[in-house]
């Protein structure tokens, strides 16, 4: 994948002109949406620009540890100071999503704005919203892109041990530790630069990883016991919980992130899904091997998006009616799912 030239060189003078630069990303950021936003903030600042982070909602504490961390403003916890801003900027980097919907209760502020907006994003179909867009699908995460975005602008010997470790969590988290097939060798040759840099590789694993509460274990543990649901006539796994059974082992954000991971490693499945509910609404977590493409099947379902084996989406039934959904639907797939290969 190469960066066109020209949108490369308009936003470097984008850049260079701005008296202030927002970066934001999707609503509950993940690894990628916060390792790219903090690596662009902090490659930013070495240009000595003026730029704030502004994300939509909080994100796992497993994450709080990203170099930079501590100047995120989150718009639901600082809403006064975000929204200032975002009316400020000048231009706005949006990472890690397609569609300004995705930024959630932040939506209407951006549209409103009058600043460029600049997306570099991993993800189908952007929305034509954006002054410029580096929209890569085949990359396997918007670090990867921020890595190359940074080496088209011809400064990749700038990027020092804080951009590097938030572009290896990043790649590590979008790709599941390394496994998918998005990982081509180019990818790995950038984890090797960004281990030349500084990133410690065996420290990102155990921030990220091994930093389970014991509440976040036992919720783990009923989940696998009590809820997953296996159904071999579909080669699928699925689990549902409902907003009480989070509340039992004081769910906070992060806490049943890779959860769907887990029914996808049954030796035979090739479809794995996770609802849960809050707040009346349900999101769903969709996981796929080989050809099915769980990026249609929640995008014509379930109002979702994102990769071919890695989607989510949403349901404004109740958990007990957006399960059944999801069971009446199987049958119409019951062919593709039993499919070799």
């Amino acid at each position: 994948m190469q960066f066109p030239p020209a949108e490369v060189t308009a936003v470097k003078k984008l850049i260079k002109d701005s008296k202030n630069i927002v970066i934001t990303t999707h609503h509950r950021p993940d690894g990628d949406a916060m390792g790219s936003s903090l690596g662009l903030y902090n490659y930013l600042k070495l240009l000595g620009c003026n730029v704030n982070v502004v994300t939509p909602s909080d994100y796992p504490d497993f994450l709080y540890w990203l170099p930079s961390n501590n100047i995120v403003v989150n718009f639901e916890y600082s809403t006064k100071q975000a929204k200032e801003l975002i009316s400020k900027a000048d231009l706005i980097f949006c990472l890690d999503f397609n569609w300004l919907s995705r930024v959630d209760i932040m939506e209407s502020d951006l549209r409103s704005s009058t600043a460029k907006k600049v997306l570099i994003d991993h993800h189908l179909d952007p929305e034509n919203v954006y002054d410029h867009v580096f929209s890569f699908t085949e990359a396997c995460s918007t670090c990867e892109l921020i890595y190359r975005f940074i080496d088209a602008l011809g400064d990749s010997e700038k990027i020092n041990k804080d951009i590097a470790e938030c572009l290896y969590c990043g790649i590590m988290t979008d790709t599941n530790s390394f496994r998918y097939s998005s990982m081509k060798a180019d990818v790995h040759r950038i984890i090797a630069r960004l281990m030349e840099a500084g990133a410690e590789n065996y420290r990102i694993h155990e921030r990220v990883y091994d930093t389970s509460t014991e509440n976040r274990l036992r919720l783990l543990g009923y989940s696998l016991k009590e809820k997953l649901i296996v159904l071999p006539e579909y080669n699928t796994a699925y689990l549902a919980l409902s907003q009480a059974e989070l509340e039992m082992f004081n769910h906070k954000s992060g806490d049943t992130e890779g959860l769907v991971n887990y029914a996808l490693s049954i030796n035979g499945i090739k479809f794995a899904a996770f609802f849960s509910e809050k707040d009346g609404l349900i999101k769903i977590s969709f996981r796929s091997k080989g050809d099915f493409s769980v990026k249609e099947f929640s995008g014509k379902y379930f109002s979702g998006g994102g990769h071919k084996n890695a989607s989510g989406g949403r349901s404004e039934l109740s958990l007990s009616e957006t399960v059944k959904k999801f069971l009446d639907l199987l049958p119409v797939y019951k062919n593709e799912l039993n499919a070799v290969g």
